[in-house]
């Protein structure tokens, strides 16, 4: 019975050593892409992210016993990552210029004014003429919020974009992008470290779903939301309130943790988040999490035959110099029924 005991004990012992051990390799890997990304050496934080790497490799290989290897690894890593807490976002660079300006709004009672909504005169995706509006809409004019979501790659990650639907004026979009600086180009990688700032845009319709469909020729699913006007009203303040706060305190994108979509469920009161789901996070498959939560106008059609209706592609491009370019793109859609309208 002893040795029994005494070898469960040292497979327990060798387990946790090889958990520890395996906490560490991913600690290294972390720190390497820390250095690699963010050091501000230009070019030269290859050679300090090499550097690094040629510590750890190092310290792996001879430093003795195994405890103190450990303990030797987390201080490096404790180093780098006290440096990395420190880098900052910041409101002030060189913008590439479809982020170049920032949105923000006044409220006055229950006018709320946008500045800085982006409408751009688009001749190819590259080739472009920025143009930043001024808007006033009522908020007790919003009737409702249909959602848009593009693919532009792997069906297991797509961009949502919410669009505020109102009685007397045009859909107003909210997209949360990257704020990428001049000569920066989008590295999921990348995005889990601190190389770009996160930013809300306010824009027209024509400007950041007809972008998607028409230039990028990605796949964009548009679907109604089953809420009701007074919660779209909720959320449209929701978002108002954080682009607002964003102007004021600039926050860091990261591909995980403050992302397109998770953003968009972390500014909603706690108690009214919805559940956590792994499709949040792979947000692919987030039409799908809707339709079974039924937050989606399904029409009574499946969701398979949901999702074909909703693609809007053929209709954007065809709609694409057309002033009606919003009416025209939600042709065949599902329309909500009152009973349709949920609370959330």
């Amino acid at each position: 019975m002893i040795s029994i005991m005494n070898g469960v004990m040292r497979v327990i012992h060798w387990v946790g050593k090889l958990l520890v051990f395996v906490a560490a390799i991913l600690a290294i890997a972390w720190a390497f892409g820390a250095v690699w990304f963010d050091v501000p050496f230009g070019k030269a934080n290859k050679i300090a992210a090499g550097l690094l790497a040629i510590g750890f490799a190092i310290t792996l290989a001879f430093v003795k016993p195994f405890w103190r290897k450990i303990a030797a690894v987390a201080l490096l890593f404790g180093v780098v990552f006290g440096w990395w807490w420190t880098l900052s976002p910041t409101n002030d660079s060189d913008w590439q210029p479809d982020v170049a300006k920032q949105a923000w709004a006044d409220i006055e009672g229950d006018e709320v004014t946008l500045h800085n909504v982006r409408n751009c005169d688009y001749r190819t995706e590259a080739d472009y003429t920025p143009h930043w509006e001024t808007r006033t809409v009522r908020i007790w004019q919003i009737t409702g919020i249909d959602l848009a979501i593009n693919y532009w790659g792997s069906p297991w990650i797509a961009h949502p974009i919410v669009s505020f639907q109102f009685a007397d004026a045009p859909p107003l979009c909210f997209s949360i992008e990257t704020r990428k600086k001049v000569g920066q180009t989008y590295s999921t990688i990348g995005g889990l470290y601190r190389q770009f700032e996160l930013i809300y845009i306010a824009a027209d319709e024509r400007d950041v779903i007809r972008l998607r469909t028409n230039y990028r020729k990605e796949d964009v699913y548009l679907y109604h939301m089953t809420i009701s006007p007074a919660r779209a009203r909720e959320r449209f303040l929701e978002y108002i309130h954080s682009l607002n706060a964003l102007r004021n305190k600039p926050r860091w994108y990261n591909a995980v943790t403050t992302n397109c979509t998770t953003s968009i469920r972390a500014q909603h009161p706690p108690k009214e988040r919805v559940p956590w789901d792994w499709r949040i996070l792979l947000n692919g498959k987030g039409d799908e999490l809707m339709y079974e939560r039924n937050f989606i106008v399904t029409g009574g059609l499946s969701f398979a035959e949901l999702k074909t209706r909703s693609l809007i592609d053929t209709r954007a491009r065809a709609a694409n110099g057309s002033a009606d370019f919003s009416q025209l793109i939600r042709e065949g859609l599902p329309e909500a029924a009152a009973s349709d309208t949920s609370g959330q």
